[in-house]
């Protein structure tokens, strides 16, 4: 098992709010060095405070991961001063069905896809040569249990979450020998900026701290995937073997609407 003391050098994406936010907190400590990126530098900053006070080191990087160039940028340039052995690909964004019922469409669908499942995969690839090459170096792809039970009010969500998954099971067979570890994140509802604009029931919410620290743990333990809360996550696992009615039945009070962003 590897305690959370043996990372010195952290990426965390998305770190302005939620999950990654309180992921750089649970890391925070003196001698560790984070790189935190996000859109909002308020929001950004306020995270950074409080990793510093807590005795980290903070380098910010403001980009949108659609902007291939400067992602990679931060991260080779993050990399060569602090070279990273843990890497937390947690941004995303939730769109889809907004409450005229209508169904996201091509832009939106493109959008989420491009952030959620293209922007994890260049943020892992501007590292990985260099985890390669020192033979260390764990990798998390923090997806959803959008992956395991597609939510219908979300399509595109619910497939850049699943090709996340995959993405990452079969990256973490591919680079074992090197001895490079690669853990999925598969959530259930957290409290978050996110789930802010999910309209609608969020049954077995848990807090983003306590989210951290169950994440924190499955690192710990090389787990590689690390679903949660157990009832949600064991349901989710065993959806696709039941017919399609029962799950309808099963999931029509958690049937939800997208506010509109501002």
């Amino acid at each position: 098992m590897t305690s959370k003391a043996a990372f010195q050098n952290i990426v965390i994406t998305g770190a302005s709010s939620g999950i990654g936010a309180a992921l750089a907190k649970f890391y925070a400590r003196p001698g560790v060095t984070l790189g935190l990126t996000g859109r909002d530098p308020v929001r950004l900053g306020v995270v950074a405070a409080e990793v510093e006070a807590a005795g980290g080191t903070v380098v910010q990087g403001l980009l949108d991961l659609r902007d291939r160039s400067a992602l990679t940028g931060f991260l080779t340039g993050f990399d060569a001063r602090h070279p990273v052995d843990l890497l937390i690909a947690n941004a995303g964004v939730l769109d889809g069905r907004h409450a005229d019922g209508v169904v996201e469409d091509a832009e939106i669908a493109r959008r989420v896809i491009e952030i959620n499942l293209l922007g994890a995969v260049d943020t892992l690839h501007a590292l990985l040569p260099a985890m390669r090459a020192r033979r260390r170096g764990h990798i998390v792809l923090v997806s959803s249990l959008a992956a395991l039970s597609p939510l219908p009010d979300a399509p595109a969500y619910s497939a850049s979450k699943a090709g996340l998954l995959s993405y990452g099971r079969a990256l973490r067979g591919a680079v074992a020998g090197e001895k490079i570890r690669v853990s999925v994140v598969c959530p259930g509802y957290v409290t978050s900026a996110m789930t802010e604009t999910h309209i609608g029931n969020h049954p077995h919410k848990i807090g983003a701290d306590e989210a951290a620290r169950l994440i924190g743990a499955g690192i710990a333990r090389n787990k590689p995937v690390i679903g949660f809360p157990t009832q949600l996550y064991l349901l989710s696992l065993i959806s696709p073997f039941f017919p399609e009615f029962v799950v309808r039945l099963a999931t029509k009070d958690i049937r939800f609407h997208v506010a509109p962003r501002d």
